[in-house]
């Protein structure tokens, strides 16, 4: 296989990977990783998930890739290969970052989503290229999967899972954990029920995932300093600086958005939970919206 070879101090180096502890020294990629693999979401669990594991492994893979989310996980069998196909079926961007050498893709049926997945996203390992894949590798791994990422996701994982082992490491890299509950009889939710007991946050969405990240300002807009020194946000589209430009320090409710706009409901709440990850706006009890008095700007469009 054909891959390149990054080192800690080349441009192309992810920029979240280098803030992590013992950061690899050189990755070799299949494909190509790029500025916007900054906003990534890991998704991990048990390569032995149920169906509804699998579903929604591929359901939240999906949806976190529609909104411009690269999904990161480690092709094992099980959940991680259901989130890359997810992230691939919605056109999106994913990163397998693997625990052997390219001369030995594991587990060897994932060879031709290793293809795909470098096709639309990037296949990682800091591992020499005929390196087996050997238990101890995979812990080693783990800590690049949540490096990579601004959170991680866990779905299914029995006791002492390698999930667990990665949900670990985000909480030492300073990483979000969230977690899908499932059935209290089942052994794997065993450990996804005991991350919610500890802390974790509980999810049924992707958009609770992305209301629970501290996302960079300009994930999804521009900004650049002009002669006045105040910030232009540079919007992607007209609706949402329709929607921003009715948002001031006077609070305003969501009805009220409503009534002023020909929007429908969902595209508003849309618009609305982009502005606060962005922190342009916060929201007030009662569904109220104000502009984030922290940051003084104007708009381009």
């Amino acid at each position: 296989m054909s891959f390149k070879t990054i080192n800690f101090s080349d441009s192309g180096y992810p920029d979240n990977l280098k803030n992590i502890y013992d950061p690899p020294k050189a990755l070799h990629v299949l494909g190509e990783i790029e500025s916007e693999d900054k906003f990534a979401v890991a998704i991990v669990g048990s390569r032995r998930a149920s169906y509804y594991g699998l579903a929604q492994a591929e359901r939240f893979g999906a949806e976190l890739a529609g909104k411009g989310i690269t999904v990161v996980s480690g092709m094992a069998r099980g959940i991680d290969s259901a989130a890359h196909r997810g992230a691939l079926k919605a056109g999106g961007r994913t990163i397998a970052v693997i625990g052997s050498g390219f001369n030995n893709i594991y587990p060897e049926e994932n060879k031709g989503l290793a293809e795909e997945i470098a096709k639309n996203g990037a296949v990682i390992s800091e591992f020499p290229v005929d390196t087996k894949p050997w238990p101890q590798n995979f812990p080693q791994r783990n800590r690049v999967i949540s490096g990579l990422s601004l959170g991680v996701l866990v779905i299914e994982a029995a006791k002492n899972s390698g999930a667990l082992i990665t949900a670990d490491f985000a909480l030492e890299q300073g990483r979000e954990v969230f977690a899908l509950p499932g059935k209290i009889d089942s052994g794997n939710s065993f450990g996804t029920n005991e991350l919610i007991k500890q802390g974790a946050k509980l999810i049924t969405c992707a958009d609770e995932i992305l209301e629970g990240l501290i996302v960079p300002l300009g994930a999804v807009i521009r900004n650049r300093e002009p002669s006045n020194g105040q910030a232009v946000f540079d919007f992607r589209d007209d609706e949402e600086a329709q929607v921003y430009r009715m948002i001031s320090t006077d609070s305003v409710s969501f009805d009220g958005i409503l009534e002023k706009t020909n929007l429908e409901f969902g595209r508003i709440s849309d618009i609305l939970l982009k502005l606060q990850l962005k922190k342009l706006i916060r929201q007030l009890p009662g569904k109220q919206f104000v502009r984030n008095a922290n940051i003084k700007n104007q708009i381009s469009k």
